[in-house]
């Protein structure tokens, strides 16, 4: 095992418009945010992604919990768990790109300069296998890998950091640079970034955190489950945020289209998928129109 894991940050995302999630925090009761928000969970080595978020909602007594992106059983780190109507949101969040830092052994002598030349090889559009394990169907898919970078080297162990989108498999990456170098395979890996969720957040919080916090709320102390439960309205801090006239929300919130008539302001966003809000409630989550008469129709609306 090479040192200690050494703190990463990945690059911050471009936000038209900031949500004060802060003051969205203060405004709202503590059963508001839980029907409504993300967990930002230190995933312990050894169960399933599906076990870990399974277990965060009995702490917390969700009706529904899911994850923002499996990760490896034997690895750890970033797992984003939605509670209650959080859910519906995973589809824009789990397609975010992801830092992953590992150990990794290799199986024959290389020089530090051969092996990172090696691993630059696998930087930009690559193909990839899903493992014969993996949930998902065996077909070759194309994925981008931003970044593969020794760290740190002593003898046969190798501390690296792989930057990548969504869906990419690390282990399969180890792997396949293995078959380039005489052989490779991973032992260690941990997430430390999932989008805009980080092992660097103050959200951050393991299992035995998150049940001690619960306790504290049950025992009529909110203050620390309040800090760490993250609202379901931090999706406007990966899309850009439409504001529309509050005369305007009851219509919305029945399934409306959104016409130019309801914004509250000019906007030059024109293709994809915006947050609509109105003042620091959101609305629901839109996807633009091409249509002359309708500006965006609803994909989620928090009614």
């Amino acid at each position: 095992m090479i040192g200690n894991w050494e703190i990463l940050k990945a690059e911050k995302f471009s936000i038209l418009m900031e949500i004060n999630i802060n003051k969205i925090k203060q405004d709202k009761t503590i059963k508001e945010i839980l029907e409504f928000s993300i967990i930002n969970l230190d995933k312990p080595c050894g169960p399933t992604s599906f076990q870990v978020a399974e277990q965060v909602g009995k702490i917390v007594e969700a009706r529904k919990f899911s994850h923002f992106g499996t990760l490896d059983p034997l690895a750890g780190g970033v797992l984003p768990v939605a509670l209650n109507r959080a859910c519906r949101l995973a589809t824009w969040f789990m397609k975010k790109d992801k830092t992953y830092v590992g150990v990794m052994k290799i199986h024959s002598e290389i020089s530090d300069k051969q092996l990172g030349e090696e691993m630059q090889k696998f930087v930009g559009k690559i193909k990839q296998l899903p493992p014969v394990k993996s949930r998902v169907k065996r077909e070759e898919r194309e994925r981008e890998v931003y970044r593969f970078d020794i760290i740190e080297k002593e003898g046969k162990e190798v501390l690296f950091i792989a930057e990548v989108e969504a869906g990419t498999y690390i282990r399969k990456l180890v792997h396949d640079l293995g078959l380039k170098i005489g052989g490779a395979h991973m032992t260690e890996l941990r997430r430390t970034n999932a989008g805009i969720f980080s092992e660097n957040d103050k959200e951050f919080v393991t299992l035995y955190e998150l049940e001690k916090a619960i306790e504290e709320y049950k025992q009529g102390n909110e203050k620390e489950l309040r800090r760490i439960l993250i609202p379901g309205e931090v999706i406007g801090k990966i899309m850009p945020v439409i504001y529309v006239k509050k005369e305007c929300i009851g219509k919305l919130l029945t399934g409306s289209p959104l016409t130019k008539d309801f914004l509250d302001e000019k906007t030059e966003t024109k293709e994809g998928n915006v947050a609509v809000f109105s003042s620091d409630k959101l609305i629901g989550v839109y996807e633009l129109s091409k249509e002359k008469d309708i500006f965006a129709r609803p994909n989620f609306v928090l009614n």
